[in-house]
């Protein structure tokens, strides 16, 4: 049975990347991460309060959804954004988005969630490149992000970000 993971992204070139070429890379040392994925599992993606650089200003958000479409395995091409090299990697198949800089408040949802088990401590959790979510509330993800997207043709070009 597939399972339901929350892939998340914390830099801004990395989201551009994965959702204009349909992929999901891991650094080097997430293998043990990128190995859970498995192809058909269902997959949030979710950006970061830092991923636009601007912690004070953007929220974590569930900003699309998508199926794993192919193996997890080691890239021919390593990917580097910023300092970081990313080893391995699948393709996704993205159904839905939201709108640039829109899609579901992560923490409104949190106190309801039961992969935190404590609120207060939540965003410890969010500290890794993937995170399954039991079937309860990745129904509880589903049905809230839901009315929040809209097809990946209508979205994408806004995800589309060129390097400084």
């Amino acid at each position: 049975m597939p399972s339901t993971h929350l892939l998340i992204i914390g830099d801004r070139a990395a989201l551009s990347w994965a959702v204009t070429a349909q992929r999901m890379a891991f650094p080097a040392g997430r293998s043990k991460s990128a190995r859970a994925l498995e192809e058909g599992d269902e997959i949030f993606l979710y950006t970061t309060r830092g991923c636009f650089r601007n912690p004070t200003r953007d929220l974590g958000r569930v900003i699309g959804r998508a199926r794993v479409a192919g193996p997890v395995g080691v890239l021919k091409n390593p990917i580097v954004f910023g300092e970081r090299t990313f080893t391995e990697g699948c393709h996704l198949e993205v159904s839905g988005l939201a709108r640039f800089r829109e899609g579901l408040v992560l923490r409104d949802l949190v106190p309801r969630l039961s992969v935190f088990p404590d609120p207060a401590t939540w965003s410890v959790r969010m500290r890794r490149a993937s995170l399954t979510l039991p079937p309860g509330d990745a129904s509880l993800v589903r049905t809230e992000l839901e009315p929040l997207l809209v097809s990946y043709r209508e979205a994408v070009e806004g995800y589309r970000w060129e390097p400084a």
